[in-house]
């Protein structure tokens, strides 16, 4: 299948990166505004994890200035949507309406009206659409997913997820909550889709914490409300820029044992109710690339994207959305 990558920032670097390592999928066409990452040069590239950009020899790559170009190409099958959120939608619904499959980095978009606008897209071009949320398909996460859904660890009795590092100082369009819709709702989307997969859509929400994005700081506690009343906490964003660390975890306590990690300390980890300590097998694998396989995969057979579904992309920017509504009313209580 033929890739365009739209976007050559930190997003598209590893996306291309990572297109390197499938073998079914062929990098067609890229779009930047930038000459030097036209001209393959990309080790100015910066981003929370990972290292720097590379060098890519793009002689026979289609290399453009506009999305639209990448769009216009005939020979482009698919393309990934790298770029910064404000324009997901426009860009979406372009290459929706012009028979190409889209794979589009998270947030999905700014809101959840631009969600479904995007996915009505999809449905009426009957192209496969699909926001990029990577955590679905991170080995750790996937695994404890796995362990929750069979019923081994019995009900649960409260969750939290935490997630932060430095603000970015690689995109400064990520401090304009106009186009980033904020660093919190940025970073945090991961959490909270995840939560969706786990336990479903909350009831509501409160949350509380600094939003001082000129600062580097936009920072927050959220609480999702659940009929099962067991309290899931989401924490984390932005802690002043450069120097802080980038790390994510979580802690899932159930009836039957508790599911632990930590990326900068231990790998999932299940401590049972009976004291024992076990750490599942999983599979070695580039969570992007797994990603970016299964995209390609409901692409070439024009399947919509069961393991991590648009309209549950779209439910988790409302939650988000609703997070930071709260916080704007000083942790008041919004429904959803």
């Amino acid at each position: 299948m033929n890739i365009g990558i739209i976007g050559l920032g930190f997003m598209g670097s590893t996306h291309l990166r990572a297109l390197a390592g499938i073998p079914e999928a062929r990098l067609a066409a890229v779009a930047d505004p930038k000459p030097r990452r036209l001209a393959g040069d990309l080790s100015d590239i910066q981003g929370n994890i990972g290292g720097p950009g590379e060098k890519y020899d793009f002689s026979s790559v289609h290399a453009c200035r506009t999305p639209d170009e990448v769009i216009a190409d005939t020979r482009v099958e698919a393309v990934d949507i790298c770029l910064p959120t404000d324009l997901h939608l426009p860009v979406a619904l372009a290459a929706l309406r012009a028979g190409k499959h889209v794979l589009v980095e998270k947030p999905m978009a700014l809101t959840g009206e631009e969600c479904d606008q995007m996915i009505a897209a999809a449905r009426q071009a009957r192209g496969v659409l699909m926001a990029a949320q990577v955590v679905r398909f991170w080995p750790d996460y996937a695994a404890a997913r796995e362990l929750f859904a069979s019923g081994r660890m019995g009900a649960l009795r409260g969750a939290i997820f935490h997630r932060r590092c430095a603000a970015p100082v690689w995109g400064r369009w990520l401090q304009d909550r106009a186009r980033s819709g904020g660093g919190a709702f940025d970073l945090l989307i991961h959490d909270v889709d995840y939560c969706h997969q786990l336990f479903g859509p909350p009831a509501a929400v409160t949350a509380s914490g600094p939003e001082e994005l000129e600062r580097g700081v936009d920072w927050l506690v959220a609480h999702l409300e659940y009929p099962h009343r067991a309290p899931v906490v989401i924490s984390g964003g932005w802690h002043h820029p450069r120097s802080y660390p980038f790390s994510m975890d979580f802690t899932i306590l159930c009836e039957g044992g508790t599911l632990d990690y930590h990326s900068a300390i231990r790998r999932l980890t299940v401590y049972g109710a009976d004291g024992t300590e076990q750490k599942p097998e999983m599979a070695e694998v580039d969570a992007y690339q797994a990603e970016m396989r299964y995209f390609i995969e409901c692409a070439r057979a024009n399947r919509w994207p069961d393991r991590c579904l648009p309209e549950e992309s779209a439910a988790a920017v409302r939650t988000a959305l609703a997070i930071n509504e709260s916080r704007r009313r000083g942790g008041g209580r919004i429904g959803l």
